[in-house]
């Protein structure tokens, strides 16, 4: 069984139920979730052997966190236990032309205040296959992105693939701090996945003429930028999800990505959206798999845009499928019919 590692920060989602606006609720539903714990989630369901790394505080929310990971098949043995406080995001669930809203209280929470002896990334890394993180890890803090730094050398010593998904997030960052630590970690990265403005903000490069608040995206803009990431960075795949935002409710999806010698795009996907949180997470757990389980490239893409296309009609941060439904769906019935 192939063993995925994933590096990051697992937060308390309180969002109000049935897609009330924050002044409304008088209550809220409580969730699990973070970019690289998602992953985790994800990969586990896929029947590989997952591993998240954080530090939790050790209390009752702690405990849930990790018994959520658990619940869902994930390792938690690297996790370490201690600070004051585990991060909390506020999720408004947008409609229509009414876009969603985050607000985040994840200041000082356990992960940020966690210092590289917290892990032992020798035994971590230790018969592994596959490292993930993302860009809203080392953003955290500059513990935490000295603790990134760190995963990703011990990961390129115990010659482990690594991937990155970009992940660009304005609150926690500027553009300046973000291309500062983010171009010094590309140098161990094997697959990077990011969309157009996570290419932009974070290593400089813009798509062309691409807008995806009008529904518009130009793909030779998107060739263009790979080339040059490339060239840039040597990384062996580049990969970016292709999103038309034609409301919050409806969007367009598919992918890209380049291999150093050949593009190829996804089949396309009109979605109708329950829960938008996670969608690139799930990408990034179904190319990881697709990756794993499969020396064709092409289909790793497909599987990760399949899974990803159904991770938006789950709600929850993670995605809650399984191999034969993505099989399925990327096999050409996306009818939805009932089965009996």
């Amino acid at each position: 069984m192939k063993k995925v590692v994933t590096l990051g920060e697992i937060m308390l989602r309180l969002s109000p139920p049935d897609k009330q606006r924050f002044i409304q609720a008088k209550g809220f539903d409580v969730i699990y979730g973070g970019g690289e714990a998602n992953v985790a989630v994800s990969v586990a369901n896929y029947g590989l052997d997952s591993y998240f790394v954080s530090k939790l505080p050790n209390n009752p929310i702690g405990q849930s966190a990790i018994n959520h990971l658990r619940k869902y098949g994930v390792n938690t043995k690297y996790v370490k236990r201690g600070g004051d406080r585990i991060g909390i995001y506020y999720l408004e669930h947008g409609a229509s032309m009414r876009p969603s809203k985050v607000v985040y209280d994840r200041s000082n929470s356990s992960i940020a205040t966690a210092i590289v002896e917290d892990f032992d990334f020798d035994e971590i890394f230790k018969d592994a296959d596959w490292f993930h993180f993302s860009g809203i890890t080392p953003a955290i803090s500059d513990l935490a992105r000295d603790i990134t730094l760190e995963a990703c050398k011990a990961a390129k010593k115990n010659g482990v693939t690594v991937s990155v998904d970009l992940n660009y997030r304005k609150k926690l960052w500027t553009t300046l701090e973000a291309k500062e630590c983010m171009t010094k970690l590309m140098k161990y990265v094997d697959v990077c996945i990011g969309n157009e403005e996570d290419a932009e903000k974070v290593l400089g490069f813009k798509p062309g003429k691409t807008d995806v608040t009008q529904g518009e995206l130009e793909i030779e803009g998107y060739k263009s930028i790979f080339k040059q990431m490339k060239e840039a960075f040597d990384f062996k795949y580049i990969v970016t999800t292709l999103r038309e935002s034609h409301s919050a409710s409806d969007n367009g999806w598919s992918a890209l990505i380049y291999n150093g010698e050949e593009f190829y795009q996804s089949k396309h996907y009109n979605i109708r959206i329950v829960d938008r949180v996670g969608g690139g997470d799930s990408f990034a757990g179904g190319l990881i798999y697709g990756m794993l389980s499969s020396e064709d490239f092409k289909y790793a893409l497909e599987f990760a845009v399949g899974a990803s296309a159904i991770k938006h009609t789950i709600f929850g941060d993670a995605n809650l499928t399984t191999v034969e439904e993505v099989e399925t769906l990327i096999s050409g019935d996306a009818s939805g019919r009932v089965q009996r």
